[in-house]
């Protein structure tokens, strides 16, 4: 039978499914994989793809359906990060021919980046947040409420501050033209700081409980909550409302980032179009697969149902997609979240030179300092070979290339 997927088998644990055919695959990404596989509530198999790398706690790549029980660093701390798209009536023969005074108002308009160690000088924060992200976070604060009663000491850092942030790593805002010329308004963000202490809260709540029930692991980072237990429902509830606040986050800077343009003078009149897109990449759904309701876990994975539209962004300086999902039963309907890293940051900073990353950006107005080298688009996989190796996942429906690119 013709399958466009590899697998991996442990006596010890799961098969693992992986539309890697043509790309690299560490070995130290599959021996995540195989740990991961091991647990005994895993729902018929682990589905990695092709964008499949190490990560910190789980395997970046991978689709973890289970049953029973949930794994929190199998999300991670960047809970609901994810992509927001949407074409605009503009047109490339509309943009100026100097893109720096475009990139600096989108600069101005979202908070990004990091200063002041996080503190209350931090430049990728509000100070005073506009009044539209006040309204969000009336709606998002009584969740938040329940969560930090009974959890205090999540309640120690920004919230409504980072409402509305872009934050730092490989996040960013870009201005794409698709194969048609149109302009499109892209950018990858998630829950940010109040993430970032959910998912590290019930992580080590995880181990706790891992160590007060004696139970063993080949990685401490596979601990999980049982469903049934104190710790499982309140992680349920806590990762839910920050994948909603990681969505809402993504829609305001849009919004942002929209409203600034339109009063740069830069650009003539424009409004949106109906092709729209805002997907999760890093969270947990409830889903059924093969017979059972489960939890499935996407940690830089995206889900494809048949017809669900998703975004898989490539590197800087390198196309990015907008993809319909087929539907594919075998991946629990998923696809990869973008071209992957194929080295970590510290060999990408010793690797590449700010003339390297220079002439891998040439043509797109974006950072070109040694802050970003490890972002440069050698430090990721081929996104072109990416896209073959998960054709039976999803179809292409827009090819991106990007022009303006911000980074915190």
């Amino acid at each position: 039978m013709n399958r466009n997927y590899e697998v991996l088998s442990d006596e010890a644990g799961r098969p693992i499914k992986a539309w890697t055919v043509g790309v690299p695959f560490e070995d130290e990404a599959k021996q995540q994989l195989k740990n991961l596989a091991g647990l005994p509530f895993i729902h018929k198999w682990i589905a990695a793809m092709p964008d499949v790398h190490r990560g910190f706690g789980a395997t970046v790549g991978s689709v973890v359906p289970t049953v029973g029980a949930v794994i929190p660093a199998a999300v991670g701390v960047d809970i609901g990060c994810g992509m927001i798209a949407v074409r605009t009536t503009l047109r490339a023969e509309q943009l100026p021919d100097s893109l720096a005074p475009v990139r600096a108002a989108i600069e101005r308009a979202v908070p990004h980046g990091r200063t002041d160690n996080g503190g209350k000088n931090d430049r990728g924060a509000w100070q005073e947040a506009p009044k539209a992200h006040q309204e969000a976070w009336a709606r998002l604060k009584p969740g938040y409420d329940a969560i930090v009663a009974k959890h205090p000491r999540l309640n120690r850092g920004p919230d409504l501050g980072h409402l509305g942030t872009l934050g730092t790593g490989n996040h960013f805002i870009e201005l794409c033209l698709d194969e048609a010329d149109a302009v499109w308004v892209m950018l990858h963000s998630g829950s940010r700081g109040v993430g970032n202490r959910i998912g590290s809260h019930f992580i080590e709540l995880a181990k706790e409980d891992m160590r007060r029930f004696f139970i063993r692991l080949p990685d401490a980072d596979l601990a999980y909550l049982p469903e049934g237990t104190e710790h499982f429902q309140d992680y349920v509830h806590a990762v839910e409302w920050a994948q909603d606040y990681a969505a809402t986050n993504r829609q305001l800077m849009l919004d942002s980032v929209v409203h600034a343009l339109k009063a740069s003078q830069l650009l003539p009149a424009f409004a949106l179009t109906d092709a729209a897109v805002n997907c999760h990449h890093n969270y947990v759904a409830r889903e059924h697969h093969y017979g059972k309701n489960c939890f499935v876990t996407r940690k830089g994975a995206v889900r494809a149902r048949e017809g669900d539209l998703g975004i898989i962004p490539g590197s800087m300086g390198a196309r990015s997609y907008i993809v319909r999902g087929k539907g594919n039963a075998e991946a629990f309907h998923s696809c990869s979240h973008g071209a992957g890293r194929v080295m970590s940051r510290e060999a990408a900073k010793k690797r590449f030179t700010l003339e390297d990353h220079a002439k891998a950006t040439a043509g797109i107005e974006c950072r070109k300092d040694v802050d970003v080298i490890d972002e440069t688009p050698g430090a990721y996989k081929p996104i072109d070979a990416v896209m073959a190796a998960q054709a039976d996942l999803v179809e292409v429906v827009h090819t991106l290339r990007q022009v303006v690119c911000v980074k915190g």
